[in-house]
């Protein structure tokens, strides 16, 4: 009776702790997020003409802002309902599309893509012989196609079809998409992949991969201003941002036409990204998702490639970085003259999209800063449970030294450095995303070493004296990487 007692008094106490939470969380005071961002001043000092942004927490929107113009030459102000050519963004709502239509019956994401494939088919490749790729392997860039990404067109170019763009008939691309290693042994980041994606649902289902979206995503959420429509066809949203050059000036019409749809053909706003971001996260906690389920929003989010993955990828997603001790999904968007990001914790419901039509030198500070000052200013820090240990001064001097990048592979210098007694990890990578170049470097006492948030651990391995190799840890999956030291 009184371990009954007990249990019904804690369960009260975490019940009316997450009850407090909610309260503060819904009668929060959030105009300090526009004081400490500053976003105009910003727009003036990197001359970006737009800049819209939203804050969830909890599974809640918590603030919204937008600021400067649709075009330079208007003055029009961008508001809550204007959308952004998304860029890449469009990959993991492609990713998503597809689960949803699988569970549905209607694909199987573990067949051959060939088999769906009726325009067009896979070339043939020494690489691909008894090896076919799968949706799967697509869809998180381990099929091993080239064409990493495309060109936009405007209303007067010549506009390709999908075939065209893979068969190399393109201003970027000379010869048809290829395949550079056997499908599931590395990662390539593939544009072409998701053109390869885009033609065998509309191969498969009759139906345009817009026409899919808007039935299977866009709608049943409710999203009235998300499409995969493009501005040189009917439907086509009326309340976009243009997007411009590094001086600021409107590129062309403004409105980037993109054939290669599911790469990166979808408009949007910050508000309908952040409600898939909230539904895919209560599709994880299985709690208020009405469109997406808890099994798909598992499959999506999910660490699938890691060797040479830039840090780790899931279906779509980015799962590269970590903030505050979270787990999350992100993705960048970046084409020419507009881009944002979604990032979203893979439990409590927080995150932030921001979206900005200019180019990369003028939205890359301003999208940085932001990012950074909401991390900061949001105060959303998840207690480590990480079981530490000390260095051994020996080990700590076998692991100080300048290295190719071992983390995401990028060819940066990567340096592990002593500060006060402690070892830090300096990338360009890290700093360039978190804004701080001192992430510190623990000892797990299973032997692993952990970058505070940087996701994935770390085992060092020592032969002769020195560092030859480190293997990178995620859940079940690992990766071994050959450490280079640039000092010798």
């Amino acid at each position: 009776m009184k371990k009954t007692f007990l249990f019904l008094i804690l369960t009260g106490l975490i019940l009316s702790c997450q009850t407090s939470k909610n309260v503060a969380s819904k009668n929060r005071d959030f105009t300090f997020i526009t004081d400490s961002l500053n976003i105009d001043q910003q727009l003036e000092k990197y001359k970006l003409p737009g800049f819209s942004l939203v804050v969830f927490e909890n599974y809640k929107m918590v603030y919204s802002n937008q600021f400067g113009v649709k075009s330079i030459n208007s003055n029009e102000k961008i508001d809550e309902n204007t959308a952004f050519s998304t860029a890449s963004i469009s990959k993991p709502i492609t990713a998503l599309l597809c689960f949803i239509l699988e569970e549905k019956g209607l694909i199987n994401l573990d067949n051959p893509i060939d088999n769906y494939l009726k325009r067009w088919h896979l070339p043939k490749s020494k690489f691909t012989e008894n090896n076919s790729p799968t949706w799967k392997q697509f869809l998180n860039h381990t099929a091993g196609t080239s064409q990493g990404g495309f060109a936009d067109y405007y209303e007067g170019d010549t506009i390709p079809t999908i075939k065209q763009s893979l068969l190399g008939q393109i201003p970027r691309y000379d010869k048809e998409i290829e395949f550079l290693f056997a499908p599931g042994t590395s990662f390539e980041y593939s544009g072409g992949g998701y053109v390869i994606i885009q033609m065998a649902l509309e191969d498969t289902l009759n139906k345009s991969i817009a026409a899919l979206a808007e039935e299977h995503i866009f709608a049943p959420l409710g999203l009235k201003n998300t499409t995969m429509i493009q501005p040189n066809e009917n439907g086509f949203l009326s309340n976009v941002a243009l997007v411009h050059d590094e001086n600021e000036k409107v590129i062309r019409t403004g409105l980037p036409i993109t054939p290669q749809v599911g790469a990166s053909g979808m408009w949007s706003t910050p508000t309908d990204l952040a409600k898939i971001s909230i539904e895919i996260q209560n599709a994880l906690r299985n709690k208020n998702n009405k469109v997406i389920s808890h099994s798909v929003a598992k499959k999506v989010t999910e660490v699938t490639a890691l060797k040479d993955a830039v840090g780790g990828w899931s279906y779509g997603w980015q799962k590269s970085f970590g903030y505050n001790n979270y787990d999350w999904f992100s993705c960048n968007g970046s084409n020419t003259g507009v881009g944002g990001n979604i990032l979203a914790t893979m439990t409590d419901g927080n995150g932030v999209v921001y979206l900005a039509n200019g180019e990369k030198p003028n939205r890359f500070p301003v999208m940085n800063q932001t990012r950074n000052k909401i991390l900061k200013v949001m105060n959303w820090n998840k207690t480590s449970n990480d079981d530490i240990q000390e260095i051994p001064t020996s080990l700590k001097e076998k692991l100080i030294g300048t290295y190719d990048d071992f983390l995401y592979g990028q060819g940066m210098e990567t340096k592990i450095v002593e500060k006060n007694n402690r070892l830090y990890i300096e990338s360009p990578i890290l700093e360039h995303f978190k804004g701080k170049n001192n992430n510190e470097l623990v000892y797990l006492k299973n032997g692993s070493f952990k970058i505070i948030d940087y996701p994935n651990l770390l085992q060092f391995d020592f032969s002769k004296g020195k560092l030859n190799f480190v293997t990178l840890t995620r859940g079940e999956l690992s990766t071994k990487v050959q450490i280079v030291n640039k000092e010798k």
